[in-house]
């Protein structure tokens, strides 16, 4: 049993530190997750919508902090027990995301490692029957370093997880897993290979025959029935291949625009997902900057979800001298974790990215 607990104190107190550090990297991230999952067709707690950041931090940073006390046995009856209490609570709470399809990606490992709902769900079962092998051995988990030493180490995991967490969302996440990360060029992440995998789908039709109603199922060929045709339902067997960029467009009011500016050999974007809560500090920075990328050749656009009327009143308040252009606002809040954020491209490559806390340092 001591051997077992052991084994299981490294893969979990591993596993938590490997699992929160990636989110911790990217808070507003997992923040926007957490926003998902309070949506009202989800667990309908709208009420916790505007806290998502805050709980995002905490979660994470005791995420981490966990990891770090049981691998190094600081207080472990308390460790043990709010392991116990985190994995059931995310086992229920992967199990209704994959039950209901409510969740397509838990955001367990943040962008670095996408699971469905159903693989979330089963790595939570195998985590927490390590953890309740951890409960049951409690007594073999033991400080592997004296009181003083081991009190520092676990102060000192805390002080860094919090400071790691504040530097990243002062700034940008230190390791880019998304689809537009620096280098990484929008039309190819865009594009579909030739002969990639296509969607498998099944097609239930319904039909009235001599006043009965069956059901008949194909791969999407109309049946050969006699009856009274009353409807059809699909359901997706293989998604086939997914490209990595799905949704990405530049529209204006009446015109498509995406390839014209992804053709551009220097372009600024200046993401805005939402102009209404956008940092106004970060906001009366631009004018400076976007009239240097204008005056060395640079195209400057802004994207945004947001409406006429609050573009109109953003460009008139701080004097701007670009368009903003729409754009989803979930494709937005990806590009960069900023709001504002800049995003230089080169012909749809992505060469430089900034939070608006860091425009001075943007190099044109």
């Amino acid at each position: 049993m001591k051997y077992l607990v052991q084994i299981s104190r490294i893969f979990v107190g591993v596993l938590f530190i490997i699992s929160g550090f990636i989110k911790l990297n990217d808070p507003l991230g997992f923040s926007y997750k957490l926003q998902e999952y309070f949506g009202a067709d989800v667990l309908n707690m709208e009420f916790l919508i505007p806290y998502a950041l805050l709980i995002s931090v905490f979660v994470v940073v005791f995420e981490v902090v966990l990891g770090v006390f049981l691998l190094i046995g600081y207080l472990p009856k308390f460790t043990v027990y709010s392991l116990l209490a985190m994995i059931v609570f995310f086992t229920f709470l992967t199990f209704y995301s994959a039950y209901f399809d409510k969740v397509k990606d838990c955001g367990c490992f943040g962008d670095a490692l996408k699971l469905t709902p159903w693989e979330s769900f089963a790595k939570d079962i195998i985590l927490l029957v390590f953890i309740l092998v951890l409960v049951y051995g409690l007594k073999h988990i033991n400080p592997i370093f004296s009181k003083l030493p081991t009190t520092i180490i676990a102060l000192l995991s805390f002080i860094i997880s919090l400071w790691f967490g504040y530097h990243v969302l002062m700034h940008l996440p230190s390791i880019d897993f998304r689809a537009y990360a620096i280098g990484k060029n929008i039309q190819e992440q865009m594009r579909i290979p030739e002969g990639a995998p296509k969607p498998i789908l099944e097609y239930t039709w319904t039909f009235k025959v001599n006043g009965e109603e069956k059901e008949f199922v194909t791969n999407g060929s109309y049946p050969s029935v006699e009856g009274e045709y009353v409807g059809v339902e699909t359901k997706t067997i293989d998604e086939g291949y997914i490209p990595p960029i799905q949704d990405f467009s530049i529209e204006s009011e009446d015109e498509e625009l995406t390839t014209y500016f992804l053709e551009k050999e220097k372009l600024m974007i200046v993401a805005m997902y939402n102009i209404a809560t956008s940092e106004s500090d970060g906001v009366a920075k631009l004018r400076g900057l976007t009239d240097e990328a204008i005056s060395k050749g640079y195209t400057v656009i802004g994207l945004t979800s947001s409406g006429n009327d609050a573009k109109q009143k953003v460009k008139q308040d701080y004097s701007l001298n670009f368009d903003f252009y729409l754009c989803d606002e979930k494709v937005i809040k990806t590009i960069v974790r900023a709001n504002p954020g800049i995003v230089l491209l080169e012909k749809g490559t992505v060469v430089n990215k900034a939070h608006w806390n860091d425009i001075e340092d943007i190099e044109l």
